[in-house]
């Protein structure tokens, strides 16, 4: 009860901090840390990711039945990106799955970034692969004065 505790206190802290983004506003925020054209992704690719892993949202979390979890406006796994409750698996991105939640959203870029370094760039996420790839994207970013 005491784990159930503290992540549904871990829940509510965080959503004290949450911003889901707009549109736009997120794609001005992602342009501004030079994710367009990153890797060879255009930039209406990673708001299309962000869209469909979260909504836009930073608070974000969708705990899996293996106790990992998907954190942040890009549900970014705790099964090897970030440090979670399990000590035992990778952390890649040098980072607390809790700073993936944080509506700055440096840190989330920069580890998205990481993922993005793979070999499978932006496939490593199942929602881009089903929803944005190799799809005409341009609507994701029309009309935001970029």
């Amino acid at each position: 009860t005491l784990v159930a505790f503290a992540s549904l206190l871990s829940c509510l802290l965080t959503s004290g901090q949450a911003k889901a983004y707009s549109r736009c506003e997120l794609a001005r925020v992602l342009q501004d840390f030079g994710l367009d054209g990153y890797r060879g992704y255009s930039l209406a690719d990673w708001v299309c990711l962000a869209y469909f892993t979260s909504g836009f949202n930073t608070a974000a979390v969708d705990h899996e039945a293996d106790g990992s979890t998907n954190n942040g406006i890009f549900q970014i796994s705790s099964r090897k990106w970030c440090k979670d409750r399990n000590p035992n698996v990778p952390n890649r991105c040098q980072m607390y799955c809790s700073d993936l939640l944080n509506p700055n959203l440096k840190d989330t870029i920069i580890c998205a970034m990481k993922i993005a370094q793979q070999p499978q760039g932006l496939s490593s996420w199942e929602a881009w692969r089903q929803h944005c790839q190799g799809k005409d994207l341009r609507d994701w970013v029309d009309g935001c004065d970029l």
